[in-house]
C-alpha cells in the first residue's frame, strides 16, 4: 500500500485569484465539500462527462485521484484545480489542465464542471479568464485547447465568450455517458486577445 508522503510547497501547485473566483489544487480536506457538490450535481452532470465508477464519490477515489493530480503537477503533465467563490469561500466546480505538451506544440486541454446550483452564474468564465494568464504567462504555453458536445449550448457560450475560436469537429472524440460522441474542437493561442 501506497503512503502519500507530506506535501511539499511545489506540491500545492498554484493558485489564481480573481474578482470572482479563486482556483488551486484539490487537497484531501476539500473531500466533503467536493463530494457533497458532485452527489447534488449527479444529474446535471451526466450528460456531459465519463461513467462515474460505482465509488465515484468515495473518501478512497478521492485519495486517489489527489494523488495522481499531484504526480501529473510535479511531472508539469497536467493541473487540477478547484474553483472556489471569492465571496463564500464555497467550492463551486473544477478546472483541469491536462495534456500538457512541451517541445514543438507548447499546448495544453482544458476542462471544467461547475456544481449545479452555481451553473450559469458566471464562476466557470470567471475561472477560465483566470488560469488562460497562468497557461499563457507563467507555463508559457502556445496554444490552449477545449472541446465539448455540439448540444453542450452553455459550454459553447463559454468557450466563445471566453475568447475561444472553433476549429473544426472531431468524430466520436470522447467517450461521454458511456457513448463514444462527436465533439467540437475550440482552441485559444498566446497570440489572440485575451477576453
Amino acid at each position: 500500500m501506497a503512503l502519500l508522503r507530506a506535501a511539499t510547497p511545489s506540491d500545492l501547485g498554484p493558485v489564481i485569484e480573481s474578482e470572482r473566483v479563486y482556483l488551486r489544487s484539490p487537497q484531501m480536506s476539500d473531500y466533503p465539500a467536493w463530494a457533497e457538490l458532485r452527489a447534488a450535481s449527479r444529474e446535471f452532470l451526466t450528460p456531459w462527462e465519463p461513467l462515474w465508477a460505482n465509488d465515484e464519490l468515495s473518501r478512497a477515489s478521492f485519495r486517489r485521484r489527489v494523488r495522481h493530480y499531484l504526480r501529473d503537477l510535479r511531472e508539469d503533465v497536467g493541473y487540477a484545480l478547484f474553483v472556489f467563490s471569492a465571496q463564500t469561500g464555497a467550492i463551486v466546480g473544477g478546472l483541469t489542465l491536462c495534456n500538457v505538451r512541451r517541445g514543438v506544440t507548447q499546448s495544453c486541454t482544458l476542462g471544467y464542471w461547475v456544481g449545479a446550483k452555481y451553473a450559469k452564474r458566471g464562476y466557470m468564465t470567471a475561472a477560465v479568464r483566470a488560469v488562460i494568464p497562468f497557461v499563457f504567462d507563467s507555463l508559457e504555453l502556445h496554444r490552449l485547447e477545449a472541446a465539448c458536445l455540439p448540444a453542450n449550448t452553455a459550454s459553447i457560450r463559454l468557450l466563445e465568450k471566453t475568447g475561444f475560436k472553433r476549429e473544426g469537429i472531431a468524430r466520436r472524440y470522447l467517450r461521454i455517458n458511456g457513448v463514444w460522441q462527436d465533439h467540437l474542437l475550440y482552441a485559444l493561442l498566446d497570440s489572440d486577445t485575451r477576453c
